[in-house]
């Protein structure tokens, strides 16, 4: 009985793939330009737009941090190390700060790894607190506008509010003192408390050399209609499940387990980067939180992210259009997951494929090293210099005070 199931899940993949092949969909060799303003900007050049101040502070905030723990050179959440990098050589930085547009206080608040390398967001409250006292003490800028020309990069699971739980960030809320800030977050979430007006949201760490290694011949078929390895449930955090993505996960796993079209488990085997290279669609469902590292793997193997999180705010929404190169689905609507996307005509999958091609495209998803034009950290800059010039709101009259010194959780205001 096996023997033939597989047989049959053999002709079925088979069909679909001739389905595909006869609109030349494989890995394509050509590539689409992006259209209109979004192409142009994603192309844009922010050097000699805007000029960067990056703050000297104490290595305790930074690099002695990193020192006690390299992995958070490899973890989702290094953006903050590798922008930091980053700016110290970058043409757009001054060293003087009358001058400059934009302040950055490099604070790696994300650097605090379990044994099993899990992030602790407990201490990152005051840690921030303590940089923010330390530069409204030393220097003049923060002051002046109470961090509204600043910006600090918080790549935590629900950014600024620091807690890897929902329920638990939205409590927590953003921290204080960074309520005028701009902050630069992989978590978006539209009417979310947690995703303030005017953040730049950007796209989780995944180390471009390593998913470099693991390329395959381009004419290589996608053989594999649907692919997706991860948890479907936390049962150590969610016992009684239906909490942990908020039960999407689960509904794709009790749905499709055992449907021949979706190549899914929580396995996660060494061929997992060329896996995703051989599959047409790669489901990005959210977890504790709606974003994840699936979604830069899936543009730059060139497969179909499916984005399963509502009301998601992705990673330069402004540049890249995704809703030309996804596919995106309502949780609610999960159940339906193998219609929806067995109903694409082939020639929509075809353009889809050659936007993902795109050189441009796989670029802005990726923090190399050393940078590279067009890369995340210049998709960054290029989001504070459209934010340029300042307007009169930004600077405070004198005596004038906002910020609120003493708000927020007891815990958070002790020293650190």
């Amino acid at each position: 009985m096996r023997v033939w199931r597989w047989v049959f899940v053999g002709v079925l993949v088979a069909a679909f793939v001739l389905r595909i092949g006869a609109f030349k969909l494989g890995r394509s060799h050509h590539t689409e330009r992006i259209s209109g303003s979004a192409g142009d900007v994603l192309e844009d050049d922010p050097v000699g737009r805007l000029k960067v101040f990056v703050y000297e502070l104490p290595s305790k905030y930074n690099k002695k941090i990193l020192q006690k723990d390299p992995r958070c050179l490899t973890h989702m959440f290094a953006a903050e190390i590798f922008m930091h990098r980053f700016l110290l050589s970058s043409p757009v930085r001054t060293l003087n700060p009358e001058e400059a547009d934009w302040f950055y206080t490099p604070v790696y608040t994300t650097c605090d790894l379990t044994p099993n390398g899990l992030p602790l967001p407990f201490k990152s409250p005051r840690m921030m607190r303590s940089a923010i006292q330390l530069i409204s003490s030393n220097w003049p800028y923060w002051n002046r506008t109470e961090g509204a020309d600043h910006f600090f990069v918080v790549p935590h699971d629900f950014g600024a509010c620091f807690h890897y739980q929902e329920e638990k960030a939205i409590e927590r809320k953003i921290l204080p003192l960074l309520q005028r800030a701009t902050l630069v977050q992989t978590f978006g979430q539209r009417n979310h408390v947690c995703l303030k007006e005017g953040s730049i949201t950007i796209p989780p760490y995944a180390p471009p050399q390593k998913m470099h290694t693991h390329l395959i011949p381009e004419k290589t078929p996608r053989s594999i209609f649907v692919y997706f390895r991860g948890l479907f449930y936390d049962v150590g955090n969610d016992p009684e499940g239906g909490y942990y993505a908020r039960g999407a996960r689960a509904a794709v796993w009790e749905n499709f387990k055992d449907n021949p079209l979706f190549d899914i488990s929580t396995e996660h085997p060494t061929t997992y980067y060329e896996d995703m290279q051989r599959a047409v669609f790669c489901l990005c469902p959210l977890g504790w939180a709606p974003w994840s590292p699936r979604l830069v793997e899936a543009v730059i193997f060139g497969c179909i992210p499916v984005i399963i999180a509502d009301e998601i705010v992705l990673p330069f929404a402004d540049a890249i259009p995704w809703e030309e190169i996804g596919v995106f689905v309502d949780e609610k609507d999960v159940p339906n997951l193998d219609t929806i996307l067995t109903s694409i005509p082939p020639e929509v999958i075809l353009r889809k494929q050659r936007l993902l091609a795109n050189p441009s495209m796989k670029q802005a998803m990726l923090f190399p090293q050393p940078a590279q034009p067009g890369d995340a950290f210049h998709q960054v800059l290029n989001g504070l210099a459209r934010k340029l010039p300042h307007d009169n709101t930004v600077y405070l009259k004198p005596g004038e005070k906002i910020l609120n010194w003493t708000a927020g959780p007891v815990g958070d205001l002790k020293p650190w």
